[in-house]
């Protein structure tokens, strides 16, 4: 029966340190954020950018509408023109969840979580806080955000 009650535990062990361990998935997604925030506070859009799949599909949902990489970076571009503008990103409370497909991979993944800007230029944006939810696709090249909605 000792034996029995410590191999239960061990599995529960085991299961639990699983649980908690990130997934190279997860691992991706969470480098690529960081390598985003890092690339805003050097105020280079277009590599901030590059975390988001470059296709007509990818969808950016804030105050308004915006459909395709290319119109997704020229607002980007048009609203942040200084680095004062952009100011210092961070993300906080971020959840990894990936959606199950038929075929067992992981190939899309949902993010949440909240973003600061901290800026020394007031009034360069109505906030400088908000949520966000990003729709991932695994790719050729990765995981990128395919829509974005932003508040």
């Amino acid at each position: 029966m000792k034996l029995f009650a410590a191999t239960v535990a061990l599995l529960l062990l085991s299961t639990a340190a699983t649980a908690q361990t990130p997934t190279a998935d997860e691992t991706a997604i969470r480098a690529a954020l960081d390598a985003q925030a890092a690339a805003w506070n050097h105020a280079d859009i277009p590599t901030f950018m590059q975390t988001y799949e470059d296709s007509p599909d990818t969808t950016f949902i804030g105050a308004t509408l915006r459909k395709g990489y290319g119109p997704i970076l020229e607002r980007y571009k048009k609203s942040y023109t200084t680095s004062a503008e952009m100011g210092k990103l961070t993300f906080g409370s971020l959840d990894v969840r990936f959606l199950p497909s038929s075929c067992g991979a992981a190939e899309f993944a949902v993010v949440t979580g909240t973003f600061h800007l901290e800026r020394t230029a007031h009034g360069a944006a109505k906030k400088d806080d908000g949520i966000f939810s990003l729709v991932w696709r695994k790719g050729p090249q990765g995981w990128k955000i395919l829509l974005d909605h932003t508040s």
